[in-house]
């Protein structure tokens, strides 16, 4: 342990997928993590609940209006490209209304439904957070992305 004043910071994210199982990714353009696809989500403020954080950041990240349905897992990313330390718990979502398209085009590269067997290169340390704890690990057996 060490005296470091640095504390770890707190985001979230979610993992929505549609009817057929695939998962909405989308591509980040800055740290950490710049250029790999992940789940969207984004900085917890003092005071709001993590179940609300994902809410909002998902509609002012992809104009759509989620339902969190579980927990599902906590994804931690430590200095991937930013020197900083995120904690962040992953839910399980559904769209309950609107279409995903990119609201943020200075932060986001792009969005779109992967199968769960076709996951793009580079993806980030929460999106692998969910597929290891969802897909145990199938998901890389059949050579998909990674870091």
């Amino acid at each position: 342990m060490t005296d470091s004043p640095q504390r770890p910071e707190a985001g979230c994210g979610a993992a929505i997928t549609d009817a057929d199982g695939r998962l909405l990714l989308i591509q980040r353009l800055r740290e950490p993590e710049a250029g790999s696809w992940g789940l969207p989500g984004g900085k917890i403020d003092f005071g709001e609940r993590s179940e609300d954080t994902a809410r909002r950041e998902i509609e002012e990240e992809l104009g759509i209006v989620i339902e969190l349905t579980r927990l599902a897992c906590i994804a931690e990313t430590i200095d991937r490209g930013d020197g900083r330390h995120w904690v962040a718990p992953v839910y399980e979502a559904r769209i309950v209304s609107g279409e995903p398209r990119i609201m943020e085009p200075e932060k986001h590269g792009g969005w779109g439904w992967f199968a769960l067997d076709r996951m793009p290169q580079h993806l980030t340390s929460a999106a692998i957070a969910w597929l290891d704890t969802t897909a145990k690990g199938a998901w890389r057996q059949a050579g998909n992305g990674g870091l």
